[in-house]
C-alpha cells in the first residue's frame, strides 16, 4: 500500500510541476494585442515565449467561448494579425519553431536574452523587416535567415558568431547590419551583395581583413571597423562614394588608406601602425571635418595638409612628429589640433598648452608672408569678427563659436540660431565665465566637443547632461572637483583640465572607462591612485606635469596601455630626472623593477 501511496505521490508532483511551467500572459494583454498587432513581453522573466503567443491569431480567445454579446470594438473575428513582438530583456533559451504562426511580424525584438541557436521557421516570415538579436548567445546563423527578402534591420552585436553563411548576401534590402562585438575571423564575399546597405558595425571581432565585395557597397554612409586586426584595406574601398563616417581605430594598419570619398566628413584610424601621410591620399579628402591619426607613428605632415579646408579637428596625439609645417595654420576652419605625446622641437612647451588658437598663431607668425594679409583672407572668407553669429560655422561645420569675447555671459542670440542646427561643436573659450551657460543644455542631444577653456570656472555640474559628450576642454578655470555624475558620459574619450586648484585626481575619472586622454597639468594633484587607473583600459595619455607629487607608486608600471605618461615638474625623488626624461616607456619599465615580489 505505501508503494502505491509513493507513487501516487510522485505523479502529482510531476503534474503540478507540468502546469507551472507554462508562463501565463495576463489576457487583456493578449486582448490588446489582437486589437493593436503590437505585443509588449519585454522584462518580464520569461524562460520561453507561452503557447498562447505564437497561438494569438488562431485560438478563439477564451472570453469569446463565455459570452456571444460582443461590442463593436470586441469583436474578435475582427481581430488584427500581430506584426510587432517585443521579448527583450527575458531569460529565453530556445525559440520554438512555432514562431511561423505568426507570419505576419514585421518586427521581433529578442535582444539581451540567452540564445545559443534559432529555429530555421524564422525564414517563413516573409514579411520580416527588423529583427534585433543583440546580447544573446548565438554563435551560428541558420541558412533560413537569410531567405528573409524583406529584411531591413538586421543587429547581432554582443553574440558568439564566429562565421556567417554565404547566403548572407540574399538580404539584399537590408540598410543596417551591427555585428559588432563578437568572434567573426572572416567575412563572406556575398557580403558585397547588399547594395542597399547604409550602415555596416564589424567593430570588436578578430578580422584580419575584408572582402574585396566591400567595394560593392556603394550605398554605405557609416563603416565601422575598429578594435579588429586588419594589416591593410582593400584598395576596393575606394568605390564606397557615399561614405560619411569611416572608423579603423585599434587595428594593425600600416598605411594610411586610399580612399576616394567626396562625402567623408570623419575618418578616425588612431591606434595603428601608420607611419605616413602622403598628398595624393589626402587630395580626395575634400568634406573632411574630423581626422584622428592619434597613436600612430607619424614622423612628418605634409605641406598639402592645406588641402583639407573643412578640416575642423585634427588629433595626432602620441606620434613621432618633431616639426610642425607652418601652413597648417592656414586651414580657414580647424578649431582643434591635438599634438600631446610628440616629441615636437621649435616650440615652447607654453605654447602648446595655451591651446589651439594659440598654436596656430605662432604657426602662421613663421610664414614669410605678412600675417595680416593671411588674416584678411580668412575674415573675407567668414562674417566679420564683430558679428555676434557666425552663421558659416553654425551651418556648414555645425559649430557654436564665441570665443576669445571676454564675455560674462553668451548673448541669448547665439543659442536661439543654434536651435534648429545639430550642434556638434561649442567653443566658449577665453571669456569671463562662472558658470556654465544654462541655455547650453538646450543643444545637449547633438554636442559631442565642449571646449570652455580660459574661464572663471568653478563648477561644471551642467556638463554631466551632455551624454554624446566625447570631448571637453575646461583648462584655466578654477576647477577644484568634478561631480560624481560624470560617470554617465559613457563616450568620453579627452577631458583637458589642466591650470586649474585639482590637489588629488578626480575620483569620477577612475569611473569613466572611456577615457583615453586625461590632461591634468599644472595643477596641486598630490596622489593617483594606480589600481584604479589600470581600470581605464584605453587610457593611452596621462599628464601630471607641475603637481605636487612626492611619490610615484610602483604599480603605475601596470597601466600597460599608457603611450604618453608626463610626470616632469614633481617634487618625487623617484624615478630620477634623467629616466624621466627618456620617456614614457623607460619611466613605465622602471616602475615595473620597484614593485616588491
Amino acid at each position: 500500500m505505501s508503494r502505491f501511496k509513493r507513487a501516487d505521490k510522485v505523479d502529482s508532483l510531476a503534474g503540478f510541476r507540468a502546469v507551472t511551467t507554462e508562463p501565463t500572459i495576463p489576457s487583456g494583454l493578449l486582448k490588446a494585442a489582437r486589437k493593436s498587432g503590437q505585443l509588449n513581453l519585454s522584462g518580464r522573466g520569461l524562460t520561453e515565449v507561452p503557447q498562447t503567443v505564437y497561438r494569438l491569431n488562431i485560438d478563439t480567445p477564451e472570453e469569446a467561448q463565455q459570452n456571444v454579446s460582443f461590442g463593436d470594438s470586441d469583436r474578435w473575428w475582427e481581430q488584427t494579425d500581430l506584426t510587432k513582438l517585443l521579448l527583450s530583456s527575458n531569460q529565453l533559451v530556445q525559440l520554438s519553431d512555432d514562431i511561423r504562426l505568426l507570419c505576419g511580424l514585421t518586427t521581433v525584438d529578442l535582444h539581451d536574452n540567452q540564445l545559443s541557436s534559432l529555429p530555421s521557421a524564422l525564414g517563413e516570415l516573409h514579411d520580416l523587416q527588423q529583427l534585433r538579436l543583440s546580447h544573446n548567445q548565438l554563435s551560428s546563423l541558420p541558412v533560413e535567415l537569410c531567405m528573409l527578402k524583406n529584411l531591413c534591420i538586421l543587429t547581432l552585436q554582443q553574440n558568439l558568431l564566429e562565421s556567417l553563411p554565404e547566403e548572407l548576401g540574399h538580404l539584399q534590402n537590408l540598410t543596417e547590419l551591427d555585428l559588432s562585438n563578437n568572434h567573426l575571423k572572416a567575412l563572406p564575399p556575398s557580403l558585397g551583395h547588399l547594395t542597399c546597405l547604409q550602415k555596416l558595425n564589424l567593430c570588436h571581432n578578430k578580422l584580419s581583413c575584408l572582402p574585396d565585395s566591400v567595394g560593392q557597397l556603394i550605398n554605405v554612409k557609416m563603416l565601422d571597423c575598429s578594435n579588429n586586426q586588419l594589416t591593410e584595406i582593400p584598395a576596393s574601398l575606394s568605390q564606397m562614394l557615399a561614405l560619411e563616417q569611416l572608423y579603423f581605430r585599434h587595428n594593425k594598419l600600416h598605411g594610411f588608406p586610399k580612399l576616394s570619398a567626396p562625402m567623408l566628413k570623419d575618418l578616425c584610424v588612431g591606434n595603428n601602425h601608420i607611419e605616413q601621410l602622403e598628398a595624393e591620399q589626402l587630395a580626395c579628402l575634400t568634406s573632411i571635418s574630423l581626422l584622428e591619426l592619434r597613436d600612430n607613428k607619424i614622423k612628418a605632415l605634409p605641406e598639402q595638409m592645406t588641402l583639407l579646408t573643412s578640416l575642423t579637428r585634427l588629433d595626432l596625439t602620441n606620434n613621432d612628429i618633431s616639426t610642425l609645417p607652418a601652413s597648417l595654420s592656414l586651414l580657414p576652419n580647424l578649431k582643434v589640433l591635438l599634438l600631446e605625446g610628440n616629441p615636437l622641437r621649435g616650440i615652447k612647451r607654453d605654447v602648446l598648452t595655451k591651446g589651439t588658437n594659440e598654436l596656430l598663431k605662432y604657426l602662421r607668425g613663421r610664414i614669410k608672408e605678412e600675417p595680416a594679409r593671411a588674416d584678411e583672407g580668412h575674415t573675407a572668407m567668414t562674417l566679420p569678427s564683430q558679428a555676434t553669429v557666425n552663421v558659416h560655422d553654425l551651418k556648414t561645420l555645425k559649430m557654436l563659436v564665441y570665443s576669445d569675447r571676454q564675455a560674462s555671459d553668451i548673448p541669448d542670440e547665439l543659442f536661439d540660431a543654434a536651435a534648429d542646427h545639430s550642434v556638434t561643436t561649442v567653443n566658449f573659450s577665453k571669456n569671463q565665465l562662472t558658470s556654465i551657460p544654462p541655455r547650453l543644455v538646450e543643444i545637449q542631444s547633438s554636442v559631442s566637443d565642449i571646449s570652455l577653456g580660459f574661464n572663471r570656472l568653478t563648477c561644471c555640474s551642467d556638463i554631466c547632461k551632455f551624454l554624446q559628450l566625447t570631448h571637453v576642454d575646461l583648462r584655466n578655470n578654477q576647477l577644484s572637483d568634478l561631480p560624481s555624475e560624470m560617470k554617465g558620459l559613457t563616450k568620453l574619450r579627452s577631458i583637458i583640465l589642466n591650470y586649474n586648484r585639482f590637489k588629488s585626481f578626480p575620483q569620477v575619472l577612475y569611473q569613466i572607462v572611456s577615457l583615453e586622454t586625461v590632461l591634468l597639468g599644472n595643477n596641486q594633484v598630490s596622489g593617483v591612485d594606480p589600481g584604479l587607473l589600470m581600470k581605464l583600459v584605453h587610457l593611452t595619455t596621462l599628464d601630471l606635469s607641475n603637481n605636487d607629487l612626492l611619490n610615484i607608486p610602483p604599480e603605475l608600471g601596470l597601466c600597460s596601455s599608457l603611450r604618453c605618461l608626463s610626470l616632469e615638474g614633481n617634487p618625487f625623488r623617484t624615478p630620477r630626472a634623467a629616466i624621466v626624461a627618456k620617456g614614457t616607456d623607460a619611466v613605465l619599465e622602471y616602475l615595473r623593477s620597484r614593485i616588491p615580489t
